[in-house]
């Protein structure tokens, strides 16, 4: 099942399943509750298809989450290009919902900086709360994947130790198109995963190649926080970001940047000048 946050015309922002085509959305749930509140049970689903997507945009997957958990240098090959040292546990820093958009919204290049770099990524959105679950048992916590671009403002990155204030401009993150549920992706790690700038590919890999993998992941935040319905965690990106390239490649206005996840489909989103 394909679950997303559309604002529809004539209903306002819905959650609404999506067909197996992409084509047409039908209402789930009840008026008024958001899609998070919806993962940890069963929700009413309209009988039939309100109408074709292409009269709706996209809302970021989970548009308010409790947590967004992001994971920093969790593929081998970006730790390389990066130059950062190896790390005994995983690399967290959170991000917060103002600075996401939805498939197909623009990503704004801020003013303050013109170094705005792509990062393509595997999305976990958690659908049953948990405390210190096992690994054994962490996908039963899972409602399901979506794509996610973790873009970074890299001079601001640069500016301390701490990756947040790169992390979190306005606007500057895609999370969608939609969320696949786990009876479609019943194994995390077996998704290849790529990003393309104006149709050029520039990342490629697998999630095999996480460092920290999914049930990993859930196992160690779970021991920091209580994780909730609607939780995002960004399961890190692979190499060829821009900022590691010579010359640097860096998003303007103008540029197209998609991130396409195996059994999960594209997030694609142009890229603007802050207004």
């Amino acid at each position: 099942m394909r679950l997303a946050t559309l604002d529809a015309p004539r209903r306002g922002v819905i959650p609404a399943e999506i067909s197996a085509d992409g084509a047409r959305y039908r209402a789930v749930g009840d008026p008024g509750r958001p899609l998070a509140a919806l993962l940890d049970g069963d929700a009413p689903i309209a009988a039939g298809w309100d109408g074709p997507v292409a009269e709706c945009r996209f809302a970021p997957v989970i548009p308010r989450p409790g947590a967004i958990w992001c994971v920093g240098l969790n593929y081998e090959d970006h730790r390389i290009e990066t130059g950062r040292d190896k790390a005994a546990y995983p690399t967290l820093f959170t991000r917060f919902p103002v600075c996401l958009v939805g498939a197909g919204e623009p990503l704004a290049r801020p003013r303050a900086s013109h170094q705005l770099d792509y990062e393509g990524e595997l999305a976990v959105v958690i659908g049953r709360p948990g405390r210190h679950i096992p690994e054994a048992r962490a996908l039963d916590h899972v409602a399901g994947y979506a794509c996610f671009n973790d873009a970074s403002v890299r001079d601001f990155q640069g500016h301390s130790s701490q990756f947040g204030p790169g992390k979190n401009f306005h606007r500057t993150g895609g999370f969608g198109p939609w969320l696949v549920t786990t009876e479609e992706i019943p194994e995390p790690q077996d998704l290849k995963i790529r990003t393309r700038l104006n149709g050029v590919v520039m990342q490629e890999s697998h999630t095999s190649r996480m460092t920290w993998g999914v049930r990993e992941l859930i196992a160690y935040l779970s021991q920091i926080t209580p994780l909730l319905p609607g939780d995002v965690i960004a399961t890190g990106t692979p190499s060829g970001v821009g900022v590691a390239r010579d010359p640097q490649v860096f998003l303007k206005p103008g540029d197209t940047v998609e991130v396409e996840i195996e059994g999960i489909g594209v997030l694609r989103n142009p890229v603007v000048e802050e207004s």
